[in-house]
């Protein structure tokens, strides 16, 4: 049936949150015509709950999306007002970068670099309905009528989709406060055959500063100098400021309790799943009750903007026990609420309906993002943005996906996890969920990642001369630590201990002995002196870590030939003898591209495997 369209787009990306703004800004690098629908343009790029960018695991994900050429880690640089590096004491693996953003200046930044983007068109409106034509996406409708047709579509939605906020026993729907909710696109998904669950987050109470008695309170200062997020960022020039810490105590954990028939998550009035990682006050009340206090960070919103986020008292509580409650913490004993605390319930497709280049297998051309696949978090969902908008505009160059597994990166973990095992509850990213996190670190995601977006086309040249330059400079100070050696006698001279055993060792080797680092080195061999920034940085790791590298990176081979070993995507898991009616379920359901996928499905034996991969042979053609 011939369609009358009003506009035309390559891409069509559907919502302007964290991930709709990634998977935008990465269509349009590819060379797809792009068009960013959302409600508002002004709330492009709005953080809807916490003030702060990356964290444990999520700032890996930052460094990934920058790698990449992505927004995320430009923007946060531009708007950040306190930076630290999380658990700095640990080992490179586990650390994580984190800024606490002015909000409107982080909004500003991210509207800046989407207006810069050639190719991109941002337009107002709310997406109403999908229009589908033999199992490929044809086109959308808006709300006002109007009918744009396009090749690949990307819904962003957040948690916009049938949104109902909750605050006490007030409920109203919304997308976020201030915001519609999305009814149309819920029911086109519904209508096309998506499983659909529902979820739930929330947000704390948002307190004025200037009420807030700041003297009683210990403050945290950020890190100085400040580390950026993004590799193009030489320094940061936006003003520093510290945040507050103070504690709840029993006579809070008292008015709660007193309370939790009114919390909409005790009282029935929520049934959907919170993210278990991130719990409400009244949770974390209820749960650790041994614990006499919780801890609150006191993170200021902007430099020139009053609103303080008390970041560990998410609630749900009326609004006036939400003040009650605020009035038993040191420092907060006579802070204003500028806007209580709320939760959301939105929907959600099961991810499972995915591949892993985040294209739905019901509906060609039709990608997700974020978290309607489940997902919390700005990192995650911009990580997931990326990752679609890239594969949404080779799709529609007839180009192959572009897919990140397990040992490429924290988003190919995070795309893995949900492809593969679902979620019943809002998904977070952790370094454990990382097999290989001594190698997908922070310091080293340009290396990891850069070659491989040059190659696909989403990273510009600017990102890559810089890139290039660093590779050579590290490849030539490899070189140059590889090709000094010295004696143990030598070494002994220069008061480096090591085996007097005659053996001559390179001043690469002696990077991995504890207490040798470059500048001791130096001592030794002054040309090395002049190795100094990322590049030192990243020796340092790469030096002291060589053994235990040397073996990640023996398992991530035996990693990628089991992931060669590829289950067919048509295969009838009811026709695979010696399998449980519960393992051909959970088998049928998850659809894993390879043997290791299966491998990592809850349930599944080694003679599941077994069995998978006999039949999987006995295949005509299949020499696997």
């Amino acid at each position: 049936m011939k369609q009358d369209w009003d506009r035309r787009a390559d891409v069509v990306v559907i919502g302007g949150g964290h991930a709709g703004c990634e998977a935008a800004a990465a269509a349009a690098r590819m060379g797809a015509a792009t068009m960013l629908v959302t409600q508002r343009l002004e709330t492009l790029g709005e953080m809807s709950c916490n003030p702060a960018i990356g964290g444990l695991a999520k700032g890996q994900l930052v460094r990934e999306i920058d790698a990449l050429d992505g927004l995320m880690g430009r923007a946060i640089d531009a708007a950040g007002i306190q930076f630290r590096i999380l658990n700095r004491s640990k080992g490179p693996a586990v650390q994580g970068p984190r800024a606490q953003a002015d909000r409107a200046l982080y909004r500003r930044a991210m509207r800046r670099l989407l207006d810069a983007q050639a190719g991109l068109e941002l337009l107002a409106g709310t997406v109403e309905d999908l229009v589908v034509a033999d199992g490929r996406l044809a086109g959308l409708v808006l709300a006002d009528g109007r009918r744009i047709a396009c090749g690949a579509a990307v819904v962003t939605t957040g948690t916009f989709l049938r949104g109902l906020i909750h605050c006490g026993e007030k409920r109203w729907p919304a997308g976020r406060v201030g915001d519609a909710p999305s009814y149309g696109l819920s029911a086109a998904l519904g209508r096309l055959g998506f499983p659909l669950g529902r979820l739930k987050t929330g947000t704390p109470a948002r307190l004025d500063g200037r009420t807030i008695d700041w003297a009683v309170l210990e403050m945290q200062a950020g890190d100085d100098p400040p580390v950026p997020f993004s590799f193009l960022t030489d320094r940061i020039a936006t003003p520093q400021v510290s945040c507050g810490i103070t504690f709840t105590n029993e006579r809070t954990h008292a008015v709660i309790r007193a309370n939790l028939h009114r919390a909409p998550m005790y009282s029935g009035q929520i049934e959907s799943v919170g993210p278990r990682y991130c719990p409400s006050i009244e949770d974390k009340v209820v749960r650790f009750a041994d614990k006499d206090r919780h801890q609150i960070f006191l993170e200021p919103e902007g430099l020139d903007d009053p609103t303080v986020y008390p970041n560990g008292v998410s609630t749900s509580l009326p609004a006036e026990v939400q003040a009650e409650m605020l009035a038993t913490i040191p420092g907060l004993e006579r802070a204003a609420i500028l806007r209580p605390g709320y939760a959301i319930e939105y929907d959600f497709v099961d991810p499972r309906e995915l591949d892993h280049a985040l294209e739905t297998r019901r509906v060609r051309g039709l990608f997700l993002a974020g978290q309607i696949n489940g997902t919390t978090g700005y990192e995650e969902a911009g990580g997931q943005g990326l990752l679609a908008g890239i594969n949404a505009a080779r799709m529609v160059a007839g180009s192959p996906p572009f897919v990140l597994d397990r040992a490429d990166a924290y988003i190919g973990v995070m795309v893995d996890d949900l492809v593969t095992l679902g979620t019943a509850e809002p998904y977070r990213m952790f370094t454990s969920r990382a097999e290989y996190r001594l190698i997908l670190r922070a310091d080293n995601a340009d290396a990891r990642l850069t070659p491989k977006g040059l190659a696909a086309g989403c990273v510009g040249g600017e990102r890559g001369a810089r890139f290039q330059a660093k590779a050579a400079a590290l490849a030539a100070a490899r070189c140059r630590l590889a090709e000094l050696t010295a004696s143990p006698t030598a070494l002994r001279r220069h008061g480096l201990e090591v085996n007097q055993d005659g053996v001559v060792r390179s001043a690469w080797e002696l990077l991995a002995y504890r207490g040798i680092d470059l500048e001791r080195l130096a001592a030794i061999w002054p040309e090395l002196g002049d190795i100094g920034g990322e590049v030192a940085g990243q020796l340092a790791i790469e030096g002291g870590y060589q053994g235990y590298l040397a073996r990640q990176e023996a398992e991530v081979r035996a990693y990628r030939r089991e992931e060669e070993l590829a289950l067919p995507a048509d295969l009838d898991y009811a026709t695979v003898g010696s399998l449980s009616a519960e393992v051909r379920q959970k088998l049928a359901a998850a659809r894993p591209a390879s043997l290791a996928a299966a491998a990592r499905i809850p349930g599944i034996t080694p003679a599941a495997l077994a069995a998978l991969l006999a039949h999987v042979r006995k295949r005509p053609g299949n020499a696997a």
